[in-house]
């Protein structure tokens, strides 16, 4: 009987030095782990969940995440090739690839961010640095037009085409942070640009030319305008001189068929009776040209006395 209680005091003992120095541990989905040996890493990273043992009071589980994990860099102040000075804001995302490694080099995750941003910053400052500030904004070379400085007519224009463009340009940063940090353990999967902007001081003049050149651009249309205007001025000149020339052409043929018309009506009279015609024109002629205070001297050989004459 006194046997059976040692037994069973030794095993409580046993476990509960396994239970209370730490000799189980559990591993998530979502963890690996490191086991240190006073410091040390020893044996192989523990990738797989569920419960692990170890050596209690002697080595210690380190926790890692094994999810991919955020980088947000803080605004920055670079200068382009062109002498260009932007605030650029970028972020990344990266793994840590080898906790081994990861856990002998930075061990915290912190430290791991410090690492990754003076990577990240320097790499993409030097890109910059290479780079125009077109091939930073833009990605491909879809049509877009700008202002040829290099002349003085405003109106003269250029295709601007980029070499490598955006993508490339982050491309080229990922693979510079790969590089540098592939020796940490740590792995950059990506990188992006948040945000890029003129400096304050930029940005003023920028707008200042901006508004100038929608102004230049107004004042094109409004030219265009102008001359558009002139043009159907011109035309509807034209067009009225011409309608004006026709009906002119047509109002002198009616009136002189209405002319030859009367000048038959006026032969027809004659051949009929020529004494009457005579008498009648002659009649229309004094007419005309006699009035109220006219006084005429008139011969007895007069055609109108004969007329008057006759009439009696």
């Amino acid at each position: 009987m006194g046997k059976l209680i040692s037994i069973i005091v030794a095993v409580g003992i046993f476990a509960a030095v396994l239970i209370f120095g730490g000799a189980f541990y559990i591993v998530n989905e979502s963890e690996q782990v490191v086991i240190t040996q006073f410091g040390k890493p020893v044996g192989d990273p523990i990738t797989t969940p569920g419960l692990k043992i170890k050596t209690p009071f002697l080595e210690t589980a380190n926790y890692f995440d094994k999810r991919f994990l955020a980088w947000d860099g803080e605004p920055k102040q670079v200068s382009t090739r062109d002498k260009r000075f932007i605030n650029i804001n970028t972020y990344a995302r990266w793994r840590i690839s080898d906790p081994l490694q990861y856990a002998k080099s930075l061990s915290d995750e912190s430290r791991a961010k410090n690492r990754i941003g003076s990577v990240l910053e320097g790499a993409t400052q030097n890109a910059i640095a290479k780079h125009d500030l077109i091939e930073l904004v833009r990605t491909t070379n879809r049509d877009y037009i700008v202002n040829n400085e290099d002349t003085n007519d405003q109106s003269s224009k250029e295709k601007t085409l980029i070499k490598s463009g955006r993508d490339e340009l982050t491309r080229e940063i990922l693979e510079i942070a790969k590089s540098s940090t592939s020796e940490l353990g740590i792995e950059i999967l990506d990188f992006q640009f948040k945000r890029i902007n003129y400096v304050p001081e930029v940005r003023k003049k920028v707008y200042e030319r901006m508004v100038s050149e929608r102004k230049r651009i107004a004042e094109e249309f409004r030219s265009q305008g102008a001359g558009e205007s002139a043009r159907i001025s011109g035309q509807k000149d034209r067009d009225l001189k011409e309608i004006t020339s026709d009906a002119y052409r047509r109002s002198q043929e009616i009136k002189g068929k209405a002319d030859a018309k009367a000048a038959n009506i006026y032969a027809a009279a004659y051949n009929k009776d020529p004494a009457f015609y005579r008498f009648m024109r002659t009649m229309e002629i004094y007419g005309e040209t006699l009035d109220k205070e006219t006084i005429l001297v008139l011969s007895t050989e007069g055609d109108f006395l004969k007329y008057l004459g006759s009439v009696k």
